[in-house]
């Protein structure tokens, strides 16, 4: 696991980037609620978690039975695991290929603005569309679409102030699995992925440190 260190101006404290490469779902979770924890004591001005997840669906609290398509016996035999979680929106799919950020950041630092929150991160992802000629849109419910497809799932919570889940942006994951589910709510057809859009398609260790890059820029961290 690599774990890095920065300044944010906005929290005048330490910010921790945290990148363990590949990390079970349930794994990923108990280290957000550690950095969240010290978040929250002002040990840390705040995290940004970069990951990649095994194959997995989550269950949001908005999650809607009808949106899960087949049963966990499928599931299991294709190697996919399901886990309920606390973020909000519907079920949705994380796997490799598939860059998974987790903002550990202080909303009363940033005037306790859930919706701008979104919106930066919204930002991030557009921003970096941008710089491989992808033009990302907003549309209407939180997350990132080019053209018709999204690309970029937005699911956060929040708990004394301090966020914590965050987005998946789709750089090469199998679309196949998008089909076990109807993914955000979404027919699994209305999903695409940089390696769909992109000949060739640029490598998932490049768009990552791009995704980086554009966190730090947004978020006023050096």
């Amino acid at each position: 696991m690599e774990d890095r260190s920065y300044y944010s101006q906005s929290d005048n404290a330490e910010f921790r980037l945290v990148l363990p490469g590949t990390l079970g779902y349930r794994e990923a979770l108990e280290l957000q609620l550690e950095l969240h924890s010290e978040v929250k004591q002002g040990k840390l001005g705040g995290a940004l978690v970069v990951l990649e997840h095994p194959p997995v669906i989550t269950k949001g609290v908005g999650t809607h039975a009808e949106n899960l398509l087949v049963p966990e016996s499928v599931l299991s035999a294709n190697g996919v695991e399901i886990v309920e979680t606390d973020r909000g929106g519907d079920a949705t799919y994380h796997g490799p290929g598939q860059i998974v950020g987790y903002p550990i950041v202080n909303l009363r630092a940033r005037g306790n603005d859930v919706h701008a929150f979104l919106c930066l991160l919204e930002s991030i992802i557009i921003s970096t569309l941008a710089d491989y000629n992808l033009e990302g849109e907003r549309h209407g419910l939180a997350g990132v679409w080019v053209g018709d497809k999204k690309i970029c799932s937005i699911g956060i919570a929040v708990r004394g102030g301090v966020t914590y889940h965050g987005f998946s942006f789709n750089v090469s994951p199998n679309m196949a699995h998008f089909g076990f589910i109807n993914p955000c709510g979404l027919d699994a057809q209305q999903i695409t992925c940089l390696s769909r859009l992109i000949d060739p398609a640029p490598g998932i260790d490049e768009v990552r440190e791009r995704v980086i890059k554009k966190f730090f820029e947004h978020f006023g961290i050096k």
